[in-house]
């Protein structure tokens, strides 16, 4: 949030830390890095993405755990920013991709949650699961750069669930 408020009040510092490609390509490899703390959609991004980041990111946080959490959102983020560098955006920034991975973990979770924890959620929010990684793939055949850090973070999920509960015997 830091981040976002000095953009917004001094507005040439985004010009030194958006993800460009041409820049990148030039040497100035931390550009992948500082675009996911900066937002390209200026106060509206800003506030949409940590709105969205307070949500998802709290239930994944909830859910995963504080370590597993910043695998997820930074794993996912990197990914995101890499992809789009070398293929689906060049220039651009943003937390939105890292919270699209968190998003997908948490897809996973709703998946898989009757079978591993003995959790049934509603029939339209598990409905909804299943419409996520479609909604992933089709996005990123349209060059959203959203999908494929989303799809990565369904597989990072997976692989970081908690372990079911056990059951206390008497």
């Amino acid at each position: 949030m830091t981040t976002g408020v000095a953009q917004l009040v001094h507005r040439p510092l985004y010009d030194h830390v958006v993800r460009d490609a041409a820049r990148i390509d030039a040497g100035e490899w931390y550009r992948l890095i500082t675009g996911m703390f900066f937002q390209d959609g200026w106060a509206a991004g800003l506030i949409v993405n940590l709105i969205w980041l307070a949500v998802v990111g709290t239930l994944a946080e909830r859910v995963f755990g504080r370590v597993r959490w910043l695998v997820l959102y930074f794993g996912c983020g990197l990914f995101g920013q890499f992809m789009s560098y070398v293929w689906l955006n060049p220039v651009g920034a943003g937390n939105s991709m890292c919270s699209a991975g968190l998003l997908g973990a948490l897809t996973v979770v709703v998946m898989v949650a009757s079978r591993r924890y003995g959790v049934v959620f509603p029939t339209n929010l598990r409905m909804s699961a299943f419409v996520v990684p479609v909604l992933a793939v089709v996005g990123t055949i349209l060059h959203d750069n959203h999908g494929l850090p989303c799809l990565l973070g369904m597989v990072l999920g997976l692989l970081l669930l908690p372990a079911p509960a056990r059951a206390a015997h008497p």
